[in-house]
């Protein structure tokens, strides 16, 4: 006999987005055991674990409503995974990342900055993948995109990344804030994100560069 956890496409929803929230906290324990028994390289390992708090920030957001506690959700779920919990909700950025922050600061590609960076465009393309495309929803996340972008002076001014996230702040700024983009907007905005996401890592210089 099928058991159906749901009664409509809301509830559906829901329990989706639970076992996305579920799965990235198993991910990221996972991920940061491979790290510590150095079974990762530490590039490898930093831009996986990039892409997980970025997914998990997007998704905590959403779900703030049904699950107000991560940590009772863990509890709740026997999920045992204290390393997760602390790189997802205490630290909110790669080991990595921690390990060099004082050296980075100093440095031109600060760390840090690079991870708000990748954060920010995992972020913005998260939201319109789950359909968020009014102008004050978008607006924000591009404006903290693009303020990243100009913190890191590899970057030079003629960046597609730079310039393209200008000229969509600049036409969201002409609509009211409770406009909507068309899913033709959202769809070219999304491929501007990934196509200058691409350019930012490539730009990046290697380890030990």
């Amino acid at each position: 006999m099928e058991v159906k956890l749901w009664n409509d496409k809301r509830e559906r929803e829901m329990y989706d987005n639970f076992a996305e929230l579920y799965a990235i906290i198993k991910a990221t324990e996972k991920l940061e055991k491979a790290y510590v028994r150095d079974i990762i390289p530490s590039a490898d390992y930093e831009i996986e674990c990039q892409k997980l708090i970025a997914h998990f920030k997007t998704l905590s957001s959403t779900l703030k409503d049904t699950v107000p506690s991560i940590e009772r959700f863990h509890d709740t779920y026997k999920m045992d995974c204290p390393a997760a919990m602390n790189r997802l909700i205490i630290s909110g950025v790669p080991a990595t990342v921690e390990h060099r922050a004082a050296a980075a600061a100093s440095g031109v590609t600060s760390a840090a900055i690079v991870a708000e960076c990748v954060q920010n465009f995992i972020t913005a393309m998260d939201s319109l993948k789950l359909n968020m495309t009014a102008v004050d929803q978008v607006f924000p996340l591009l404006s903290d995109l693009s303020g990243s972008l100009n913190k890191l002076s590899i970057l030079p001014p003629d960046f597609e990344g730079k310039t393209k996230m200008k000229e969509w702040i600049g036409r969201l700024a002409k609509m009211g804030a409770a406009d909507e983009l068309t899913e033709q907007q959202a769809r070219q905005l999304h491929f501007d994100l990934e196509s200058s996401y691409n350019s930012f890592m490539a730009a990046l210089p290697t380890a030990g560069a």
